[in-house]
Protein backbone atom coordinates (compact mmCIF):
# COMPACT_ATOMS: atom_id res chain seq x y z
CA UNK A 1 0.00 0.00 0.00
CA UNK A 2 1.32 3.43 -0.92
CA UNK A 3 0.68 6.57 1.10
CA UNK A 4 1.17 10.31 0.86
CA UNK A 5 1.43 12.43 3.99
CA UNK A 6 1.20 16.22 4.14
CA UNK A 7 3.98 16.33 6.73
CA UNK A 8 6.34 14.57 4.30
CA UNK A 9 5.93 17.52 1.93
CA UNK A 10 6.38 20.38 4.39
CA UNK A 11 2.83 21.00 5.57
CA UNK A 12 1.96 21.30 9.26
CA UNK A 13 -0.98 18.99 8.70
CA UNK A 14 -1.73 15.46 9.87
CA UNK A 15 -3.55 14.37 6.69
CA UNK A 16 -2.41 11.03 5.27
CA UNK A 17 -3.85 9.44 2.14
CA UNK A 18 -3.31 5.72 1.72
CA UNK A 19 -5.00 3.19 -0.49
CA UNK A 20 -4.37 -0.03 -2.37
CA UNK A 21 -5.53 1.71 -5.56
CA UNK A 22 -2.96 4.29 -6.67
CA UNK A 23 -5.52 6.33 -8.61
CA UNK A 24 -7.77 6.66 -5.57
CA UNK A 25 -4.76 7.63 -3.44
CA UNK A 26 -3.76 10.33 -5.93
CA UNK A 27 -7.30 11.68 -6.08
CA UNK A 28 -7.63 11.84 -2.28
CA UNK A 29 -4.32 13.65 -1.80
CA UNK A 30 -4.86 16.06 -4.71
CA UNK A 31 -8.34 16.96 -3.44
CA UNK A 32 -7.04 17.55 0.09
CA UNK A 33 -4.07 19.70 -0.95
CA UNK A 34 -6.24 21.83 -3.20
CA UNK A 35 -9.06 22.32 -0.69
CA UNK A 36 -6.96 22.69 2.48
CA UNK A 37 -3.68 24.15 1.26
CA UNK A 38 -4.64 25.86 -2.00
CA UNK A 39 -2.07 23.89 -3.98
CA UNK A 40 -3.08 21.99 -7.09
CA UNK A 41 -0.86 18.99 -7.82
CA UNK A 42 -1.30 17.04 -11.04
CA UNK A 43 -1.52 13.27 -10.86
CA UNK A 44 1.80 13.14 -12.69
CA UNK A 45 3.51 15.16 -9.97
CA UNK A 46 1.94 13.04 -7.25
CA UNK A 47 3.17 9.90 -9.04
CA UNK A 48 6.67 11.38 -8.88
CA UNK A 49 6.23 11.79 -5.12
CA UNK A 50 5.27 8.13 -4.80
CA UNK A 51 8.04 6.91 -7.09
CA UNK A 52 10.64 8.76 -4.99
CA UNK A 53 9.51 7.01 -1.82
CA UNK A 54 11.54 4.03 -0.67
CA UNK A 55 9.89 0.92 -2.17
CA UNK A 56 6.28 2.17 -2.08
CA UNK A 57 4.81 -0.97 -3.67
CA UNK A 58 6.62 -3.62 -1.65
CA UNK A 59 3.66 -4.28 0.68
CA UNK A 60 1.02 -4.58 -2.02
CA UNK A 61 3.09 -6.04 -4.87
CA UNK A 62 1.16 -3.85 -7.29
CA UNK A 63 2.42 -1.36 -9.80
CA UNK A 64 0.52 1.48 -11.42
Amino acid sequence: MAKLSCRDYGFECDFVADDEDIQILLTKFAKHTLEEHGIEYTKEILMQFIMRQKNPWIESNSFP
